[in-house]
């Protein structure tokens, strides 16, 4: 993987990291070279062997392996998240208020936390009332809701030690460079990391934690596949060992070359304050909670495809039509963000999204429309399923290859317009915005299974829902991405207001004020 990284050279010409591996990206004085987007790219496929098995599988381990009643694991997320409420700006002023260590301000926190995060992803999976587990527990396995708070706090654990991580990853690369194409090229290098880390959770998975129940369906006359909770806790402790050790890569490769800003006399009341009273900030982290909410729900399409569809392998082709985007369209962006601009290309390019999952709601929701295409089975036909899936992901990937390098314009503007730079701060609030946009999404949703009738226990004994919640299902998966891609494209194309145009002189001015700070001192 490391001989291929895409370095973009002045100009926008695209070449091969194993052929030009020592070219400087442009004369920029804080000029990024190999090393560093290399080891940011693998430390964020380190951040997502965890946090995809966790946002992917969680929900199916806590319903189907434990038992737990969908509007249950819905509150265990809102309870993560009112905790989120505290313990992200806490971590944020933690950080910001960190004197650097030996290795940098943000880069430490790679070495420091890695541990800690791969432990707590393994322990969310340990299935203590499985009697074929060596962490079995009559206790546990005998009282369900002393085991949904036992799970709570196993969570809450997750969730704290990944904040700790993700708030300094994300301030790094502001600390690496402050050349405005080296920022977008680290955020591509972020956007591949997470769609290789991601895409190798995601494809390997369905093969190893699925196992047959014994139970045939009726309508395919294939044997029906279940979760099985040791499998589940073996690959947690997979991911946990592959993210420890990919952090500690990346640790070792990047470079911070911008000075972090003191913030021991900044108000951090103040800038959060001056943060929400900020339009691009506001609607930037609209953008994220929305589409992040979209990534996590997303995790749904599990019951679907076994409910529904009644082949958990369509798993692997979901993720092939949802990763596949971007593997192509990695080539194209950085030049294309260049050209155009950050908030350009988004907003053009997310309608492919809106249009294309407004079509799927309508169309996999439409009784008539399912009998003209696929009268044999009376069900959606999983081919346009999966086609819809591709389409909308050429759309959204614009927006998901350019995100940080946009939160990064926004912490350029806060400091323009305020004369404050503090990236600890504005990536601690966008964090929570994110996970806020997550937690709806995974509480919502299951409120929606709760709603459609999904009964856990039968799952986790191989029995598939009945047609008129495997229909709920495919309602709930298809309105949500209508509505979330939709608005997407709305505050790209009409909201947000930092252009190309605009950003261009607030590069150099910050660049300027930067370079008399490094000479005075």
């Amino acid at each position: 993987m490391l001989s291929y990284f895409l370095i973009i050279e002045e100009g926008g010409d695209i070449s091969l990291a194993k052929e030009k591996k020592d070219k400087e990206v442009n004369n920029h004085p804080n000029r990024i070279g190999f090393k560093d987007i290399a080891g940011y790219t693998i430390a964020e496929s380190g951040n997502m062997f965890n946090l995809t098995y966790i946002t992917s599988y969680l929900k199916i381990f806590m319903t189907d392996v434990i038992g737990i009643a969908p509007k249950l694991v819905g509150y265990m997320f809102i309870i993560t998240r009112l905790w989120d409420v505290v313990n992200d700006p806490l971590w944020g002023a933690v950080v910001s208020k960190r004197k650097p260590g030996k290795d940098g301000k943000y880069r430490q926190y790679l070495r420091l936390v890695a541990v800690p995060l791969g432990i707590s992803t393994v322990i969310c999976f340990i299935p203590f009332n499985d009697p074929n587990s060596i962490f079995y527990n009559q206790t546990l396995a005998e009282k369900p809701m002393l085991l949904f708070v036992l799970a709570i706090v196993l969570y809450l654990i997750y969730c704290t030690m990944y904040t700790a991580m993700n708030i300094p990853f994300g301030s790094l690369a502001s600390v690496i460079t402050d050349d405005p194409k080296g920022r977008t090229i680290l955020s591509t290098a972020r956007s591949v990391g997470s769609g290789v880390g991601g895409a190798v959770v995601l494809l390997i998975a369905p093969m190893i934690i699925y196992v047959g129940s014994g139970r045939i369906d009726e309508q395919t006359g294939k044997e029906i596949e279940v979760a099985d909770g040791n499998r589940m806790f073996m690959y947690a402790l997979l991911m946990g060992i592959f993210s420890i050790v990919t952090y500690l890569i990346g640790h070792k490769m990047v470079k911070e070359r911008v000075p972090a800003v003191d913030d021991e006399i900044v108000d951090l009341k103040g800038v959060y304050k001056g943060l929400f009273k900020s339009r691009p900030f506001v609607l930037l982290t609209l953008s994220g909670d929305i589409i992040s909410g979209q990534l996590q729900f997303g995790s749904f399409n599990t019951y679907l495809y076994k409910n529904y569809f009644t082949n958990t392998g369509l798993s692997i082709i979901g993720t092939i039509c949802t990763y596949l985007p971007m593997a192509v369209l990695i080539l194209f962006t950085p030049k294309l963000s260049a050209k155009f601009g950050k908030k350009e290309l988004c907003g053009r390019m997310s309608i492919i999204s809106a249009i294309t999952s407004v079509f799927l709601f309508v169309t996999a929701n439409s009784e008539s429309f399912i009998r003209w295409i696929n009268p044999s089975q009376g069900i959606y036909p999983a081919w346009l399923y999966m086609l819809c899936l591709l389409l909308i992901g050429f759309g959204y990937t614009f927006v998901s290859l350019t995100c940080w390098a946009v939160v990064m314009d926004v912490i350029d503007y806060q400091e323009y317009i305020t004369g404050i730079r503090n990236e600890s701060a504005v990536y601690s609030a966008y964090t929570f915005g994110r996970q806020f946009g997550q937690a709806v999404a995974d509480a919502g949703g299951l409120f929606l299974l709760q709603w459609a009738k999904y009964d856990s226990l039968s799952a986790g004994n191989g029995f598939i829902a009945e047609n008129d919640t495997s229909k709920k299902i495919m309602f709930i998966c298809t309105i949500i991405p209508a509505i979330v891609y939709t608005s997407v494209w709305l505050i790209f194309q009409f909201g947000y207001p930092l252009t190309k145009e605009k950003m261009e002189p607030i590069y150099e001015a910050l660049r300027k004020k930067h370079e008399a700070e490094a000479k005075a001192e």
